[in-house]
């Protein structure tokens, strides 16, 4: 049974539909991201998960608990929720932002100060443990963030853009801890515009586009299916020109144009083979440079897939 399921899940804002009959699965241990452009409905279907909002119709569940007011404490004891955005109290340090919290959860005496020192260690902050929240930089605070849903150990982490406005370095320091929750076993649900950093992080992929979802899968699925035709760059040591028309008039080959220093060749099908390329190129007397295809990249994938150019 999916950890995290949600059933023709709908929300209407009057004329506006934010989520139209939005139906996905989520085993447990896995990372999946969530992509869409903005608008496309990813935090909206977090609050729903997060017993924030509840749907205009339809059902979500939590390791088979259904989210909504009945279950939404038991619900709320399984997940860790971490929005676009960071509250905390005015002039609140970090271990007494972290022992609020944990209180919060019933966590009480000598266990909640270890599992506050314990989650400060995992995340690294253990030195800013008596600076003031407000005072920290944005990629120290989502860490914090991050140590704060971790008090009540979830089975599942719904991130919702947890590396947005970071700097280069704060984004890696983020994905590495992600990287080490999702190897202790938690269940990761994040929502994030910055593709490539998904691609290295990510097992699974869902694209939502306009409240529906247009794909979910493996990464390697989700480049399989946005690549339209196979297309490769071939290079020549020299006569590119004449090495062009052979290349035209070989079987298999949909179109051939010069790009620079390389031929671009268009396959005509996915059966085409293009060590026939290479093997008539040399039995012609050229030398060869290289022969690579060009591969779909989870950017190029998520623009075909959201703008209709793959059924």
């Amino acid at each position: 049974m999916p950890i995290i399921e949600t059933i023709n899940l709908t929300k209407r804002y009057g004329d506006l539909v934010a989520l139209n009959n939005l139906s996905m699965a989520i085993e447990e241990g896995d990372c999946f991201g969530f992509i869409g452009p903005n608008g496309a409905g990813k935090t909206t279907t977090i609050k729903i998960l997060a017993t924030l909002l509840r749907p205009t119709w339809g059902e979500a569940r939590i390791a088979g608990l259904s989210v909504g007011p009945v279950s939404a404490r038991q619900v709320r004891s399984l997940i860790g929720y971490v929005p676009d955005y960071f509250g905390s109290y005015p002039d609140m340090c970090v271990r007494e932002y972290l022992e609020f919290f944990a209180a919060a959860y019933s966590i009480h005496g000598a266990k909640r100060r270890q599992v506050c020192d314990d989650v400060l260690a995992l995340t690294d902050l253990s030195y800013k443990v008596e600076d003031e929240v407000n005072g920290l930089s944005r990629g120290m605070k989502q860490r914090l963030s991050l140590a704060r849903v971790l008090l009540h150990d979830p089975r599942v982490l719904l991130l919702d853009e947890p590396a947005s406005g970071l700097d280069p370095r704060a984004r890696i320091e983020i994905r590495e801890l992600l990287k080490e929750l999702h190897r202790l076993g938690k269940t990761i649900l994040i929502s994030s515009h910055i593709l490539l950093e998904l691609a290295d992080l990510c097992n699974k992929v869902g694209i939502i586009e306009r409240g529906q979802l247009v794909f979910t899968g493996t990464v390697t699925e989700i480049l399989e299916k946005a690549r339209v035709g196979r297309v490769v760059h071939v290079a020549v040591a020299e006569r590119q020109p004449s090495a062009l028309e052979l290349i035209k008039q070989l079987p298999g080959v949909a179109s051939a144009q010069a790009q620079d220093h390389d031929i671009r060749v268009a396959l005509d099908g996915p059966q085409a083979d293009p060590s026939l390329i290479a093997r008539r190129l040399v039995e012609a007397g050229y030398r060869l440079i290289r022969l690579q295809e060009e591969q779909v990249n989870l950017e190029t994938a998520f623009m075909r897939l959201t703008q209709g150019l793959v059924q």
